[in-house]
This record gives C-alpha cells, sequence and structure tokens, in this order.
C-alpha cells in the first residue's frame, strides 16, 4: 500500500511539473504574440502614415508614379463623393 502511495505521488508530482512547464510555456507565448501584435499595430500606422505622405505629394502635383497616381485619383473621387453623401445629409436635415 505504501509503494501505492508512492508512486501515485511521484505521478503527481510529474504532472505538476508538467503542468508548471506549460504554464510557463503558455506565458511566454503570450508575451510574444502580444509582442508580435503590437509591432504590427506600429506596422499599419506607419503604413497609413506613408500612404497619406504619397497623397499629400498627389495633391502637390509631386507623385510620378503611374501605380500611385491611380491610387490617389480613386482616393480623390471618394473624397468628392463624400463631400457629396454629407452634403446630402445636411439638407435632409435641413442645415
Amino acid at each position: 500500500m505504501a509503494d501505492f502511495f508512492s508512486v501515485l505521488g511521484k505521478k503527481i508530482s510529474d504532472v505538476a511539473e508538467d503542468l508548471g512547464k506549460k504554464t510557463e510555456e503558455t506565458v511566454e507565448v503570450q508575451k510574444i504574440k502580444s509582442n508580435i501584435r503590437s509591432l504590427a499595430r506600429a506596422n499599419e500606422r506607419d503604413f497609413i502614415d506613408i500612404g497619406k505622405m504619397v497623397y499629400d505629394k498627389f495633391q502637390n502635383s509631386e507623385v510620378a508614379d503611374i501605380s500611385y497616381v491611380a491610387l490617389c485619383e480613386a482616393i480623390e473621387k471618394r473624397e468628392e463623393e463624400i463631400e457629396r453623401k454629407e452634403e446630402e445629409v445636411k439638407k435632409i436635415k435641413g442645415m
């Protein structure tokens, strides 16, 4: 009977040790994933800033690359459409 409890105690100890290791691994993985998300968000902000800079240059006729010009023209058209829609809303509201 003492042997049974000795084996049981050893198994419980092993399981607790494995659980502790897995918990540490999980915490470490979550820290790394959080860091990855932070880096990705920073990249997204920078991409947005780059896009705004290119669009500002387009508005000042400083962009020559046709692929940028096409995108900027599409943005410009949507901006104009937004203005028209905002005017419609004002008319409906009687402003």
